[in-house]
């Protein structure tokens, strides 16, 4: 192993981290309607939990409104019942063909709490990058005692791995600032 393998490794943990945090904001409510915000939920489809995407189709007919269509018009009951079961607070419009739901305005109240699950999913982030880190300067530490790089080499290694991870932040950084700005403007 060389350190540029190293570096490799750790540039794909860490970019799998933001992909991760995407994916986690996606599904934070803001005013907006957002297709991401339905991707936790699932659904009893003949006795089996499945995602809703994978027996309806999602889609934003206006910036305050999503639409579901099922597949199969036998799963419009228990599709309402799973967004009524989930934590996101919409109140599902079946109207024997699809279900609507209007995005409500958010209060003050409820936008505090959403940013801080916001920072909250920021910093496991940033901890998950951190440990990325610490696993890939074990790695150099590994090679420079096995005689595979030299002490200067490893000292350059870990100041590189140190700017991967500084990127990395930066840019959880500015994912957050972002999802925060959303949530507050509207």
């Amino acid at each position: 192993m060389s350190t540029d393998s190293v570096f490799a490794e750790i540039n794909g943990k860490m970019d799998k981290t933001i992909t991760s945090l995407a994916r986690e904001l996606a599904g934070v409510r803001t005013g907006r309607a957002n297709t991401g915000l339905l991707d936790g939920i699932t659904v009893d489809y003949y006795g089996t939990a499945t995602a809703l995407t994978q027996v309806a189709s999602v889609t934003v007919p206006d910036p305050l409104t999503l639409g579901i269509t099922p597949w199969e018009k036998n799963l419009l009951g228990p599709i309402e019942k799973a967004i009524q079961a989930s934590d996101l607070g919409l109140n599902p419009n079946n109207d024997g063909k699809m279900i609507r739901i209007n995005m409500p305005p958010l209060t003050e109240e409820r936008r505090r709490d959403l940013t801080k699950h916001v920072k909250k999913i920021g910093e496991e982030s940033k901890v998950a990058a951190r440990n990325v880190r610490r696993d890939g300067m074990d790695q150099i530490k590994k090679l420079e005692k096995d005689k595979a790089v030299s002490e200067d080499d490893a000292k350059r290694a870990g100041e590189k791995i140190q700017k991967i991870l500084d990127e990395h932040i930066a840019k959880i950084d500015r994912m957050l600032a972002d999802k925060e700005k959303e949530i507050m403007d509207r």
